[in-house]
């Protein structure tokens, strides 16, 4: 039995590290790639609970309809993922259909 000794957390942000600018990605995907499959909400609660200046860019992190979730900071997120090229309409939605990343390696 292998036993992961990185905490949940940590493993969440190594993942959402790995979204490139320009791409989102999704709650369910982040935490089925950081081994947590099923626990999308695991990733909203490791992400609030980031704080200050990090190196994580909580901002690519959609929920799975493409909309942005985000209550407390929704035009801040929508600003940065516009700055990287990213279109978000009024009601806060990416097309996830051109802009998801889905964890390859070599979009990167």
């Amino acid at each position: 039995m292998s036993v992961n000794s990185e905490s949940p957390y940590t493993a969440i942000y190594t993942v959402v590290k790995r979204i490139p600018p320009g791409r989102v990605c999704t709650y369910g995907r982040i935490a089925a790639l950081a081994g947590f499959p099923g626990q999308a909400r695991m990733v909203g609660y490791a992400l609030h609970a980031l704080l200050g200046d990090n190196d994580v860019p909580w901002w690519r992190v959609i929920n799975r309809i493409g909309r942005i979730s985000n209550v407390y900071a929704a035009d801040e997120q929508r600003a940065r993922l516009e700055a990287e090229g990213v279109p978000v309409s009024d009601d806060y939605l990416i097309d996830l259909n051109r802009f998801l990343w889905v964890g390859d390696d070599d979009e990167e």
